[in-house]
């Protein structure tokens, strides 16, 4: 009952014409970074929070919400249309989508996409609205140890399913946590990695880091690599059939329920989540045979996973201050960058803050879904726009924006070099998200050990004598060690198929 009174509370403050008015821009905007074939939600979102300079918070981080799930319903389209996913998460959806489109039916495919991922969307912010206090009230209960650990579980857990080689993820995670340390020794007041460039004592600025690793090197990505457009297939019959309805209902309820558990796992994002969907309708298919072929139960299934993915990973967010995409750690660093920290004080500090925010994600999965439906051949459109006129725009809108930041032309050049060192890492399969979560939680894992071994005079059985954190930081070494057999066992994989060859 709380619960729902806080939520009607927050309608209230979700539903003034300017918060409204910032929830549609978001998902709008969020649309077209999903339709724009290799932008994709993370990219658009670093690139965009500095535009949020000066907004009220309560409508920065409304707007920046929209644009995080809004391109999750805008990657599906040209998935459909025209066989090329808007973003990661809709890779799937061009398998049995685009077949579909290509038989006629694509309003179908659209349809039930758009019914699927506005039931996933809506179900995974229920499980936020009502598991917000309880979960809020049980992290109340954990002191700096408990916090410590608990981070460095949710960065584990990224590093671990993030990349296709835990290495590489330390690797990445250690660069973040260098990152971190610049500026001055919160203890000591002494300059640390400064090297004598008084930019760098505020530290590297967050933004400036997410809009190079992220949006500039997927420009430079996307720069060398583009992609020939095909015409988009006409949108007719946007519902089921009598006899489809069924078997469309049965998926979107399975994928409702595994992308919710999914998105509950730091690190576990809505690409795995539409991944393991599609696996789980094939397997259990009276006639797996009709996947790849236009089989209806293989979009509405993992568009549906998607989309609750994308929603319960903002639990741990809202609730444990943990972010467990890089999509959402980008919005971390903007909650940081207006003054708010996430986790279970914002329900008590911030409380018409964090409920305006969670209503105005309701108001916004429903304009999606009205969005979506009879504007799906606009959208289309939209990404036949030429990359030689896109990428300019774009350039020029990061340069802008990095500028904003502090008025400053150093972030502008350190933004072109974090896009080149992001470029880079892309091209050797560094996981960029496991750089950008440590650099976000870097600073509040400095502080919660500090203050945990003030607490213990120094001694670090303090991890281990508290049975929430001990726990913790048993499950995180499980994690390690099934990642590190994991990857022993590919390796040997690929060494025996390369030895048949």
């Amino acid at each position: 009952m709380e619960a729902l009174d806080s939520l009607i509370s927050g309608f209230a403050h979700a539903a003034t014409w300017e918060n409204l008015l910032f929830c549609i821009i978001g998902v709008s905007v969020g649309m077209f970074v999903g339709v724009m074939p290799g932008l994709g939600p993370v990219a658009g979102t670093a690139i965009l929070i500095p535009i949020t300079y000066g907004m009220d918070p309560t409508s920065a981080i409304i707007m920046l919400s929209g644009i995080y799930y809004g391109a999750m319903y805008g990657g599906t389209i040209t998935s459909v249309l025209i066989n090329i996913p808007g973003e990661a998460a809709s890779v799937i959806t061009c398998i049995d989508g685009h077949q579909l489109a290509r038989k006629g039916r694509a309003g179908l495919a659209l349809g039930v996409s758009a019914i699927g991922s506005f039931v996933g969307g809506i179900t995974a912010l229920l499980g936020l609205s009502f598991m917000a206090i309880p979960l809020t009230k049980l992290a109340l209960t954990f002191g700096p140890p408990e916090y410590f650990a608990l981070m460095i579980l949710g960065l584990v857990m990224l590093i671990g399913l993030m990349g296709k080689s835990l290495v590489k993820g330390f690797i990445a995670a250690a660069f973040g946590l260098l990152l971190s340390l610049v500026g001055i020794d919160p203890i000591s007041g002494a300059t640390r990695l400064t090297f004598g460039v008084q930019d760098f004592l505020g530290g590297i600025d967050f933004v400036i880091v997410a809009m190079g690793l992220f949006g500039v090197s997927e420009i430079l990505m996307n720069a060398e690599g583009q992609n020939k457009l095909e015409k988009p297939e006409k949108v007719t019959g946007l519902l089921p059939r009598k006899g489809e309805w069924a078997p469309t209902s049965k998926s979107i309820g399975r994928g409702t329920a595994l992308g919710f558990l999914i998105g509950l796992i730091p690190g576990a994002n809505a690409v795995l989540a539409s991944i393991a969907s599609y696996s789980l309708e094939k397997r259990i298919a009276k006639n797996p045979d009709r996947f790849g072929k236009g089989a209806i139960e293989g979009v509405a299934g993992p568009e549906t996973a998607n989309n609750a993915c994308s929603g319960s990973a903002l639990i741990p967010l809202f609730t444990l201050g943990l972010p467990s995409s890089p999509t959402v750690a980008v919005i971390m660093g903007a909650f940081i960058m207006h003054g708010l920290q996430p986790g279970p004080r914002l329900f008590t500090e911030h409380a018409d803050f964090a409920w305006a925010v969670i209503a105005s994600m309701f108001i916004g999965n429903i304009v999606l879904l009205v969005m979506n439906l009879p504007l799906a051949n606009v959208w289309a459109k939209i990404a036949l726009v030429p990359y030689k006129v896109l990428l300019p725009l774009i350039v020029m809108f990061t340069m802008v924006g990095a500028y904003t930041v502090r008025n400053n032309m150093f972030d502008v050049g350190m933004m072109i070099v974090f896009g080149l060192i992001g470029y880079v890492m892309k091209k050797l399969d560094i996981p960029i998200a496991a750089t950008v979560l440590t650099l976000v939680l870097g600073s509040q894992i400095e502080s919660s050990l500090l203050q945990s071994l003030a607490i213990s005079k120094g001694s670090a059985d303090i991890f281990f004598t508290r049975p929430i954190a001990a726990g913790l930081l048993v499950v995180t070494v499980v994690i390690l060690l099934v990642s590190v057999w994991a990857g022993m066992k590919n390796k040997k994989d690929m060494l025996a198929g390369d030895l048949e060859i």
